[in-house]
């Protein structure tokens, strides 16, 4: 009796929780815990009731698809339910959903899916009467939503009037997801944090946020997209026998689709698709969290049907989760090569997509005082383009009491000298130009493979050098002999001549890698190349003023000033100095060829024979340009093995594919 009591209990606490935190999601938009602890606790549930069925309660939100429209909105009835999809977590869940639809509709042979990118956004349907868009509604609960037509109506993405020739269809619902862009949600976080408002935690609150505005004026300001993903009624419209012909149709009426959009056969494709997309999902230009792969034949989603919160013939395969909450055990502060001073939020140990995670980035002073962080905080890690990890917001509702402010540091952690921050800037630094801390990240950026490429020296050796006193900045490197190498700690004789080696061998540079590995702020690779072919001689570099520098294409008022100060620092100068009378031979750089590649943008994908940054440095050489996404700017995107979604992203903009063939041929002039 104790425990039934006991699994009850159980039972009914989940319900209460899942349901508030379904309504901190899906009404308010301002959700406590990660999607990835959400659906947990869902899977949780789903068990319990299947292990014992005589505890099911109508509010359980197994029984629903979302939370209740807000009150400031009117109430639209779907006239066809917004149902959500069932989730698969990993690619054993994605065949037993493949295994189900074959059971189901028995000898139908292999099964034909149609699989696209499942959106992080918002979910609306849109109306369309006789071709001119009437309403537009939020999901809700799947079967009433919110009236947002005045807010979806700035959203330039969406047709006020379908296109096609000939008669539209008297009645058309789209169904689809709207979205933030990568590039506009850090463009929109920007500028709120410029007017000193508070940034959005991600692109999927910023956009229920943006859509949710009782102003329709501040939805019109919002760079908002839509992205189609199904029909509801159809009423005048020749019906189409798959979905991704369906979609196909969509995209003429003048709806963007997911580029992802392909079909796959059987388990076999499906896991085959779902790998592309996941490997593909760092270089979207959106948010996804997953695949859907839906039946594609209408006749055969007819005979599978419905359970009650979802279709038989649909399936969301969830990538692993990209955000999660953990404990913020401490804020450390790290020294730049510039100088500059990083907070970094030590964490306890949390998988983030796959990775372990225990440190992220907090920026600055600023960004931990916007985002109220206090050490002790539950926090949400996230990992941004899969990639950096970040604190994107903390859960005060979690504070036990015992959290405390982060106090930032008036002297650097490493040398003690007073910290300074120029006006105008948000970055606390070390004024003093020997710190240890600046002169080893300083080293590190200098002999890193893009800039002089000093092979084996690596974090480990340059806190060695600069731990015995033999380096103090770049120059000492070259001055450094056999006989201090061998001596120091797990050297071996070795180790000692091939570091000498690759000093030596690194001597021989060309000017714009030269300018790169100088670590001038605000000057990258790109930058370093412009500048070079702009000045062609060390000389000439060294002599060029803030005003010669405004009148160079492609830099701005704020790298011309760090380049001016940069050349006017006594000690920068004696610097380059030494490393010419140590023996460094500054060629000149590598001069694109006149109407090659001139002017031309390329995206590179896949795996080609050579690193990337070769092929990137090869382009550049020849005049052209090597862009992250593919856009309609794009020349040509290079396709290499196993390439990614820029491949189907490049086809869906009908911009030119070449194989490394082809590219070598183009460098070559024979294109």
């Amino acid at each position: 009796m104790n425990a039934a009591l006991n699994v009850r209990e159980q039972f009914n606490a989940l319900v209460e929780d899942l349901n508030r935190h379904s309504y901190l999601y899906y009404t308010l938009g301002q959700p406590e815990i990660s999607d990835a602890e959400y659906d947990r606790r869902f899977r949780e549930l789903e068990e319990l009731e299947r292990a014992y069925p005589e505890l099911e309660r109508a509010d359980s939100p197994t029984k629903r698809v979302g939370g209740a429209a807000l009150e400031e909105f009117k109430s639209v009835i779907h006239a066809v339910p917004m149902l959500s999809l069932s989730n698969a977590m990993n690619e054993e869940e994605l065949a037993e959903f493949d295994a189900r639809c074959m059971r189901f509709l028995e000898n139908e042979g292999l099964i034909e899916y149609a699989v696209e990118n499942k959106f992080d956004g918002v979910a609306v349907n849109l109306v369309y009467q006789d071709g001119i868009l009437a309403g537009g509604a939020t999901r809700g609960d799947g079967y009433q939503g919110e009236d947002v037509t005045s807010n979806i109506k700035t959203i330039r993405s969406i047709p006020l009037k379908l296109r096609g020739e000939g008669r539209l269809p008297e009645l058309l619902e789209v169904r689809g997801e709207v979205v933030f862009l990568k590039a506009d949600f850090e463009k929109l976080n920007a500028e709120r944090i410029a007017k000193g408002e508070e940034p959005f935690a991600n692109p999927r609150n910023a956009a229920s946020g943006s859509l949710r505005q009782l102003d329709p004026r501040v939805t019109a300001r919002r760079p908002l997209t839509f992205y189609a993903y199904a029909l509801g009624q159809a009423v005048g419209l020749t019906p189409s026998q798959t979905h991704y012909e369906a979609m196909q149709r969509v995209s003429e009426l003048g709806f963007r689709i997911s580029p992802f959009l392909r079909k796959a056969q059987g388990t076999a494709g499906l896991i085959e698709a779902y790998r592309a997309a996941a490997a593909g999902r760092s270089s979207l230009e959106y948010e996804v969290d997953g695949i859907v792969a839906k039946v594609n034949r209408h006749e055969l989603q007819e005979r599978l049907g419905f359970r009650q919160r979802s279709p038989r013939w649909a399936i969301a395969g969830k990538f692993e989760a990209v955000e999660e909450h953990t404990k913020l055990l401490d804020i450390v502060v790290q020294v730049g090569r510039t100088g500059a001073l990083t907070p970094v939020a030590v964490l306890e140990p949390v998988g983030v997509g796959g990775v372990i995670v225990t440190r992220a980035t907090l920026h600055n002073q600023e960004e931990i005082e916007r985002k109220g962080l206090l050490i002790g905080d539950t926090v949400v890690v996230r990992r941004q383009g899969d990639v950096i990890p970040a604190v994107v917001a903390c859960l005060p509702a979690l504070r036990s009491g015992g959290e405390r402010p982060f106090v930032f540091p008036t002297e650097c952690p490493q040398c003690g000298t007073a910290v300074v921050k120029p006006e105008g800037e948000v970055v606390a630094r070390c004024s003093n130009p020997s710190c240890p801390a600046k002169s080893g990240q300083r080293i590190l950026h200098f002999a890193s493979r893009n800039a002089a490429d000093i092979e084996g020296l690596g974090k480990k050796m340059v806190a060695l050098l600069l731990e015995q006193g033999l380096v103090n900045d770049i120059s000492d490197l070259y001055a450094l002999d056999f006989e201090q190498l061998e001596a120091l700690p797990r050297m071996a004789e070795l180790s000692a001549q091939n570091l000498l080696d690759a000093l030596e061998h690194s001597k021989r540079i060309t000017l714009d890698r030269f300018i790169f590995a100088l670590g001038i702020r605000h000057v990258g690779e790109r930058t370093a190349l412009v500048l070079a072919r702009r000045c062609q001689s060390l000389e000439n570099f060294l002599k060029i003023t803030e005003e010669d520098l405004l009148n160079v294409p492609e830099i701005g008022p704020e790298t011309a000033r760090a380049v001016s100060l940069f050349l006017q620092n006594d000690e920068e100068l004696a610097m380059i100095t030494r490393l010419r009378e140590r023996g460094f031979i500054i060629l000149p750089p590598p001069q694109a060829q006149v109407g090659r590649l001139d002017g031309k943008t390329f995206v590179i994908t896949g795996t080609l024979s050579i690193p990337r940054d070769e092929a990137k440095r090869l382009i550049e050489a020849e005049g052209g340009k090597v862009a992250a996404a593919v856009s309609r700017k794009t020349a040509y995107v290079l396709s290499g093995e196993d390439a990614g979604s820029k491949l189907e992203k490049a086809r869906a903009l009908n911009v030119t594919v070449i194989n490394e063939e082809e590219w070598r041929r183009l460098l070559e002039g024979e294109g």
